[in-house]
Parts: structure tokens; C-alpha cells; sequence
């Protein structure tokens, strides 16, 4: 480790003095400008990493459903997952040491993780379309080289593409080609074969809306939709060629405001989804004849895609884990077919590689009705990206589902009905001051909150309650639901006022919803 060239090289990637970031599920977010010195520092944790696993390790330069003046930056793990909790740590330590301390900080990381510093380390970047990522991948690039990483740019990529890259190239191809047109044929290629089964081909189930947040899905979705085009046709709105990345648009737009994104027109029973800034988030929607909004969120993705599997397979059981895609993943990793999907949409499906080789084998032996079954579950399992929830695969999973099913989107709507629901946010000074027992279900700290939502739940019918600290931002994310929208936007609002006085709040006492805040139409 040429500790003189590291010290010469952080020195045009300056700490800004006093700044300290956190390593959350995300990685980093913040002001583009408060970044340049933990991008450069995550070049050089990535090859003590990669060094360390001995694999190849992911940079992604994103910062997903945030505003587009943020960025952000994540490292992804050998087999396109999230960085390990202990180098969470490393990282937020190595990303906050003032100018002086980088050397001792990178030797004693070196020296906790047992890293062989002679061991070849190869490093792939992706990012964004953010104003901001290019010059901020370059900082990361600058990181792997002064360590004496190799490292492959891909450019502009979504965050599960990046994901997919890092998991293909560590299982020396067997998960698939390490490229983009590698990508493409995979899913395509499964999607494909799927819908020639089915025996709906009106325009209903072949026509989708579909909002791009002014993010990379765009672009991908254009490069990918003439190899899926003989199963599916794809309309594109917000695809960056006017509007602002996130602006009035994308997932978490939609399922916080409970309306369509700005920029698209809507008729009734028009099936519609919108993907997030880096297009790891799905949520689908429509109105009905009414003109009601109607959104279906991650809950109802996996409900569609657990029936469906259930039926060509076996009863799938139901487990609860704390909020957040990391703790979800390795939930789903201890079965043999794991689907997990947060509200938001972020999700995906786990076949363990037992059940991966029986269902091809089965696709080869069995009888015509279940080898057909086999070979649907063969298709099913090439379309999801299993290294991480991925919006383009979700979308192709469900249409493929919708498509062989011959469900409408308000059938599969009614698959059940959610109660009245209502999410806000309130800004504190320390999100840790909130932790959380029983799968985010209880607050623990501060004393006497979950004590005041109990308090509060008493009041309403079929309702419940619950508080979490957000992974990514100085917020405390309030979760209400109740008989009716009135009751859970007013326990939403009382919880959000307990958190407020108990956990710190800042800034202004919290308001009731309101239009503006979201309430459906």
C-alpha cells in the first residue's frame, strides 16, 4: 500500500471539515457537493474489499428516489448483495476520518479484516443520470487505481444492473453474461417464452404506461424494449427529456401522494406503473371507471407473484423482518423460493441453486402438464434479477404473471383489500434516538412512545400504528391504518405529533394530511 500516494491523492478529494455521514441501508446520500472525498474513499475501501473476498466488488453512484441535487454512493458484495454489516462500519469510519487519520484508518481496517494487500482486486462502477454522477464516479475511479485496483466503468447503468454485473462476473458466467446486452437477452429471452403460453394476446394485456421518474430507467427500458417488443408494448413517460429525476414522479411519488405522476394521462382501468430514480422500485396503478386512484404497491406484487408460484409449486409461507431490503433479502435467503417485497416496491424473488437444478431437471423428465409447469418455473427464474429488487424485471415478472393468468389489473387489485392507510414523515434531530423491537412493529426508545400509540390505536377501528427511523435521512417514517381513510390520516397525525413532542422534532409541528399530502381522490 503506497500510503505517500494515497495521502497526495485524498488531497484533491479534501474532507470538508466537521462533516459527518452515516453508512445506512443506501450507503451514502447527501449533497452532491458534500461527496467527492467519500467517492474517492470508497474506491479505496472497494479494493480492500475485493482484495479481501477475493471477487469482484460494486460501486454505484446513485442516489435512487432522492431529489436531483443529492447523490449518493453503495458498494455491492461478491453475489450482488448488500455490503456486509462490519464493512458498514469501515465505511462510515473511513468516509468520516479527517486528512491525518486516512493512513492509521486504512491499515487498521487492513489489518481487522485480514486483508492479503498483495491479492489482485478488480472493481466495476455504475451511475446515474444525475448531473453530478460523472464527475463523481471519476473520484471513485481515482480511489481504485491510486491502490492499484483494475476496474471496469460500465457508464450509465440502473443500481440492479450494477448488481447483476457483480454477480454474473463471480460466478464465472453461470448466472448470466456481465454485460448489458447480456442483460437484455437473459430477461428478454424468459419473458418471451413465457407469453407465447398465454392465451390472452388482446392489446389489454400486451399495452403498458410507464412512468421513468426523468431517471436511467428510461434509457434502459429504450435500449431493452425492441427484444421484449414481440411480448409486451411500453409507453414511456418522464423519461428525462424535459422534467427533473423524481420530480412530481416515480414510485415513491406515487405512493406517497396516492396519484398519478405529473405528465401522464390516465384512462380508466389502464394499467400503469412507475419505477424509482435508479429503477429498483415498481409500484402499479390505475382509475377505475370512476376515476378513482387506485395504487398497488410491493404488498400486492408479491401476493400476485407468491400465488402464482404457490400454484405451480407448493404452499409459500409468510415471515416478517425489519424494514429495510437488506434485512428482507437475507430473510428470503433461507428457503429454497424466497419472495420479498417492500410497500415501496423494492423486491424480488431467491431460488436456492437445489431447487434451480430440480426444476430444470424436471423440465427435461416430467409429463407434458408438469413439465410445463417446470418450464414456466425455469422461464420465472431467469427473469428475476436475484441479486437485487430491479424494476425492469419486476415489471416483465408481473406482466409475464398478469399475461398467463389472463388477469386485469383490477382483478388482481382485488386479490384483497387493503385497509385505509396513511404514511407520513417527521423531521428530528436524531433518527437514532428511535429503536425498534419485533420487526419494527414496537418502539423501544424514546420511553413512553409506543406507550402514546397505544393510547392513540385505542381510539379507531382496525387500526394499528408504527414508527421507524428512515435508513437514509434525519426522518422518523409514521405508519398508520384504520376502518376508514379519515380515521387513519387522523392517527397518522396524532402518532406524527407523539413522535414530534417524544423523539425530538424539528422544524414545524407536523400537520394534518391534507390533499397536498397525499390523500386519494
Amino acid at each position: 500500500m503506497d500510503l505517500g500516494a494515497i495521502t497526495k491523492y485524498s488531497a484533491l478529494h479534501a474532507k470538508p471539515s466537521g462533516l459527518i455521514l452515516q453508512y445506512g441501508t443506501a450507503g451514502f446520500r447527501t449533497k452532491a457537493e458534500h461527496l467527492d472525498h467519500v467517492m474517492f474513499r470508497m474506491g479505496l475501501l472497494a479494493v480492500l474489499r475485493s482484495k479481501q473476498t477475493k471477487s469482484t466488488i460494486g460501486v454505484m453512484v446513485t442516489a435512487s428516489h432522492n431529489p436531483e441535487e443529492d447523490n449518493g454512493v453503495k458498494l455491492v458484495d461478491p453475489l450482488g448483495e448488500m455490503l456486509a454489516p462490519s464493512w458498514e462500519e469501515h465505511a462510515t469510519c473511513l468516509a468520516n476520518a479527517e486528512e491525518q487519520d486516512m493512513q492509521r484508518v486504512l491499515i487498521d481496517i487492513s489489518e481487522k479484516e485480514a486483508v492479503n494487500l498483495q491479492q489482485d482486486a478488480f472493481v466495476v462502477i455504475g451511475r446515474d443520470t444525475r448531473p453530478s454522477s460523472e464527475k463523481l464516479s471519476q473520484s471513485v475511479i481515482d480511489g481504485v487505481t491510486v491502490l492499484g485496483g483494475q476496474f471496469h466503468d460500465y457508464g450509465l447503468l440502473t443500481t440492479p444492473q450494477l448488481h447483476y454485473m457483480v454477480y454474473c462476473r463471480n460466478t464465472g458466467g453461470r448466472y448470466g453474461k456481465a454485460t448489458i446486452e447480456g442483460y437484455y437477452q437473459k430477461l428478454s429471452k424468459a419473458f418471451v417464452e413465457l407469453t407465447k403460453q398465454a392465451s390472452c394476446s388482446g392489446d389489454e394485456y400486451r399495452s403498458l404506461k410507464v412512468d421513468c421518474a426523468n431517471g436511467i430507467g428510461a434509457l434502459k427500458l429504450r435500449e431493452m424494449e425492441h427484444y421484449f417488443s414481440q411480448g409486451l408494448s411500453v409507453q414511456l413517460f418522464n423519461d428525462g427529456s424535459k422534467g427533473k429525476l423524481n420530480h412530481l414522479c416515480g414510485a415513491d411519488f406515487v405512493k406517497s401522494h396516492q396519484k398519478p405522476p405529473q405528465g401522464m394521462e390516465i384512462k380508466s382501468n389502464e394499467r400503469c406503473c412507475s419505477f424509482d430514480g435508479d429503477a429498483d422500485r415498481i409500484v402499479y396503478y390505475y382509475h377505475d371507471a370512476d376515476g378513482h386512484f387506485h395504487l398497488i404497491d410491493g404488498d400486492k406484487i408479491a401476493t400476485l407473484i407468491s400465488s402464482f408460484l404457490k400454484e405451480l409449486l407448493v404452499e409459500v409461507p409468510v415471515y416478517c423482518t425489519k424494514t429495510g431490503v437488506k434485512h428482507l433479502h437475507h430473510k428470503a435467503q433461507e428457503f429454497d423460493i424466497g419472495v420479498y417485497f417492500e410497500a415501496n416496491g423494492h423486491g424480488t424473488a431467491l431460488f436456492s441453486t437445489a431447487v434451480e437444478m430440480k426444476i430444470k431437471q424436471s423440465a427435461k423428465q416430467l409429463e407434458d402438464k408438469k413439465r410445463k409447469a417446470a418450464k414456466m418455473l425455469e422461464n420465472i427464474i431467469d427473469l428475476f434479477n436475484q441479486a437485487a429488487g430491479d424494476a425492469i424485471s419486476d415489471m416483465l415478472v408481473i406482466e409475464a404473471i398478469l399475461a398467463l393468468k389472463g388477469l386485469t389489473v383490477q382483478q388482481w387489485d382485488g386479490l384483497y383489500t387493503d385497509l385505509p392507510n396513511r404514511q407520513l414523515k417527521v423531521q428530528v434531530a436524531d433518527r437514532r434516538v428511535i429503536s425498534t423491537t419485533n420487526a419494527e412493529r414496537q418502539a423501544v426508545t424514546p420511553p413512553g412512545l409506543q406507550e402514546a400509540i397505544n393510547d392513540l390505536v385505542k381510539k379507531y377501528k382496525l387500526s394499528r400504528a408504527f414508527v421507524r427511523p428512515s435508513g437514509t435521512e434525519d426522518v422518523v417514517r409514521v405508519y398508520a391504518e384504520a376502518d376508514s381513510q379519515e380515521s387513519a390520516d387522523h392517527l397518522a397525525h396524532e402518532v406524527s405529533l407523539a413522535v414530534f413532542q417524544l423523539a425530538g422534532g424539528i422544524g414545524e409541528r407536523p400537520q394534518p394530511a391534507s390533499d397536498g399530502e397525499g390523500t386519494p381522490h
